[in-house]
C-alpha cells in the first residue's frame, strides 16, 4: 500500500525489460483473507492512475471482481487478469467486452478437486467454458490469453505434469501465459524456503515453457528471465 515504493518497483521492472505490469492488491495465495470490492478499488485505482501516466508498458489488473476490473480499466489498465477465468463473477466477461479489454483467463478449482482425473483435460474443458463466456460478450480471439494456473487447485504432481504437457495446451490455439516464478512447487523440489533463492528453478521453467511454445511468462526476477527468454527465442524462434 506504499504507492511510492510500488511505483519505484514498477519502473525497475520496466527498465529490466517487463512489457506488462500486473497490478493487484488482494492476495490469491491459499488461505488468503478476501477483501471487499470497495477496499480493493481504493487500494489499486490510485496506483494504476499514477502508473498509467508514467509508463508505456501494458497494465493488467489482477482481480476476480467485475467492479474492480471496470474501475481499473477506466483508470488506464489494458488487460484483466482473472484467476477464475471469468467464471466466478457472472458479470466479469461482460465488463471485459464492454471496455474492449484483453484478458488472461486462468484455470482454477477448489483445492479438494486437486488430484482428481486428468489435469490437462480438466484445464481444457475449463478453458472452453471461459473462452465461450468472453467471446459471447464480444472479446476477440486475439485478446485472449490462457493461463493453466500452476498452484491453484493443483497437487504437487499435477503442477509438474502441466509443465511436462504444456505443448498440449499450446495446441488449443491461444497464446499461453505461464506463472511458475518462485512457486512452492520449485521450493519443494529443490528444498528451498526463501522465495528469492528459487531463481534458478524459475529460470528452468521459463526455458522449458518457451521450448514448449508458451508466449508469455509472469515473473518476479525480470532481467534474468528476460535474458533467458531472449536466448531461448534466439535458438528456437530465430528468423
Amino acid at each position: 500500500v506504499d504507492l511510492a515504493q510500488a511505483l519505484q518497483h514498477c519502473h525497475q521492472m520496466v527498465q529490466a525489460g517487463a512489457t506488462i505490469i500486473d497490478i493487484g492488491c488482494e492476495s490469491t495465495r491459499p488461505g488468503h483473507v478476501p477483501i471487499s470490492v470497495a477496499e480493493e478499488i481504493a487500494r489499486v485505482v490510485p496506483f494504476i492512475e499514477q502508473v498509467r501516466g508514467e509508463t508505456r508498458a501494458l497494465i493488467s489488473i489482477d482481480t476476480s471482481k467485475n467492479e474492480v476490473a471496470a474501475a481499473a480499466l477506466l483508470a488506464g489498465a489494458d488487460i484483466v487478469n482473472d484467476v477464475w477465468g471469468a467464471q466466478r463473477d457472472p458479470q466479469m466477461a461482460a465488463v471485459i467486452g464492454q471496455y474492449g479489454a484483453a484478458c488472461i483467463l486462468m484455470h482454477n478449482r477448489p483445492a479438494e478437486e486437486a488430484g482428481v482425473g486428468d489435469v490437462i483435460e480438466a484445464i481444457r474443458v475449463y478453458f472452453e467454458k471461459s473462452i465461450a463466456r468472453v467471446r459471447a460478450e464480444g472479446v476477440r480471439d486475439d485478446a485472449i490469453l490462457l493461463d493453466p494456473g500452476l498452484g491453484f487447485g493443483k497437487s504437487y504432481a499435477e503442477n509438474w505434469e502441466i509443465m511436462r504437457r504444456l505443448p498440449e495446451l499450446v495446441e488449443l490455439g491461444y497464446p499461453l501465459l505461464l506463472g511458475a516464478s518462485r512457486k512452492s512447487m520449485i521450493a519443494k523440489l529443490l528444498e528451498l524456503q526463501d522465495p528469492k533463492a528459487r531463481l534458478s528453478g524459475s529460470l528452468a521453467t521459463t526455458a522449458l515453457a518457451i521450448q514448449a511454445g508458451v508466449d508469455f511468462i509472469r515473473v518476479h526476477d525480470v532481467r534474468e528471465n528476460r535474458e533467458c527468454a531472449q536466448v531461448m527465442d534466439h535458438c528456437l524462434r530465430y528468423e
